[in-house]
């Protein structure tokens, strides 16, 4: 049996060498197959590689942890190899850390802690060892696919509820520049129907107009009514009430048809399980 893999991504150097001699302490048999500083390198490297284990710093520059996670959920080959166990390395006070304990989440506190690190590699070992071999049937691979995206979901939902020391009260209106920066709108939280993430931008969609906010998606999320809007991709949230249809492309991508809007809002893996038929 070939060794276990596992890449690490942390933005800081030392923290990055520091887990990566700990981890030859505590699980001597893993093999630490590259080292992203940021999140843009550890999608590519681990779509390259196809470790076993992540351990992805929540915070890094440019695209964090749970975006980077959120990304390899979408666009991870599960013919090739199984979606890899997730562990996020946290600088998070208590209150994080209880978030991932509540969910059974595997966490890594930086700076990293020995004997916590070893609770780790025992869940983690456990994981691996609990895997089946590759399932004899589509249907089979597409529930071991899906069990292990149900799993994902739950981490970046306790991650997310980590990273935010308390929740604000759900937004009513929005300060939005127009497109052409120079005037600010009031827009009414009734009149939106998805928020999409673009460059350093968020952009506000209505019916009739767009807008501009600075605000990144993830600090807007915990502001608005879950039941009301969904996450749908990483980048994108929608008005629930306002999804019209949808459809499914050549390639088995799922898109969305809003009341509205002419364009197709792309659906992720992570989030297709929202629109299965009941």
């Amino acid at each position: 049996m070939t060794n276990p893999t596992a890449l690490i991504a942390e933005d800081e150097p030392l923290l990055a060498q520091a887990l990566k001699a700990e981890l030859a302490s505590a699980w001597p048999e893993l093999q630490i197959v590259a080292t992203a500083g940021d999140g843009r390198s550890a999608v590519r490297e681990a779509l390259r590689l196809l470790p076993q284990v992540l351990f992805f710093d929540i915070r890094m520059p440019g695209l964090d942890g749970l975006g980077a996670a959120a990304e390899l959920a979408d666009c991870w080959p599960a013919d090739e190899a199984p979606m890899p166990q997730l562990v996020f390395v946290t600088a998070y006070d208590e209150y994080a850390a209880r978030a991932f304990e509540a969910q059974a989440i595997d966490y890594v506190l930086k700076p990293v802690q020995p004997e916590r690190l070893r609770k780790t590699v025992g869940r983690l070992q456990q994981a691996l060892a609990a895997r089946q071999p590759a399932p004899s049937t589509p249907a089979l691979a597409d529930a071991a696919l899906e069990q292990t995206l149900a799993q994902w979901r739950q981490v970046l939902g306790a991650a997310g509820a980590g990273a935010a020391s308390a929740t604000p009260a759900p937004l009513r209106m929005i300060a939005a520049s127009d497109a052409g920066g120079s005037t600010v709108r009031m827009v009414p939280i009734d009149e939106v129907l998805y928020f999409e993430a673009a460059d350093k931008y968020l952009r506000v969609l209505t019916a009739t107009h767009e807008y501009l906010i600075r605000t990144p998606l993830k600090q807007l999320l915990p502001q608005l009514d879950a039941d009301t809007f969904w996450q749908v991709h990483r980048a994108v949230v929608v008005r629930s009430s306002a999804i019209e249809s949808v459809h499914r492309d050549e390639a088995g991508k799922l898109h969305l048809m809003l009341r509205g809007r002419a364009e197709k809002i792309p659906v992720s893996r992570l989030y297709a399980h929202l629109f299965r038929a009941m």
